[in-house]
């Protein structure tokens, strides 16, 4: 499964200052590491629909996405005010769907990495249930 690596700038100025301020709707994801078992923290975008909560990955197979594949388990929320969730991935076909909607959602900021990563199943997508 293919991912596309974020840019220096994204990973050590615009995710800090998306976390803290929640530009764009961003929220914070934290997921356990998979190997020292510290703590991963990133901006992400929840997707609400027909009363589910999906976390995408526009970047495909990242690193948070294989942390959260072991645990199983994250926070979402404003930094701060985080809620536990236990996360299911979605399968490869039954993504299209959420994919779209998200890509209404999340807009042109993530244009390029659809582009790139065309196929649905370059796209890990996790419905989050509260723990």
């Amino acid at each position: 499964m293919a991912y596309r690596t974020a840019p220096w700038f994204v990973t050590h100025v615009f995710n800090p200052l998306a976390m803290k301020f929640g530009i764009g709707g961003s929220l914070v994801l934290e997921v356990a590491r998979r190997r020292s078992g510290g703590v991963q923290r990133i901006p992400v975008l929840l997707l609400e629909r027909d009363g589910h909560r999906y976390l995408v990955s526009p970047r495909g197979n990242t690193q948070w996405v294989r942390n959260l594949r072991v645990s199983g388990e994250c926070r979402v929320g404003r930094s701060g005010a985080l809620t536990a969730y236990r996360a299911w991935e979605v399968d490869a076909a039954d993504r299209g769907p959420i994919l779209a909607e998200y890509r209404v959602l999340a807009g042109k900021a993530v244009r390029s990495h659809f582009e790139a990563l065309p196929d649905d199943a370059d796209h890990p997508v996790f419905e989050l249930i509260p723990a």
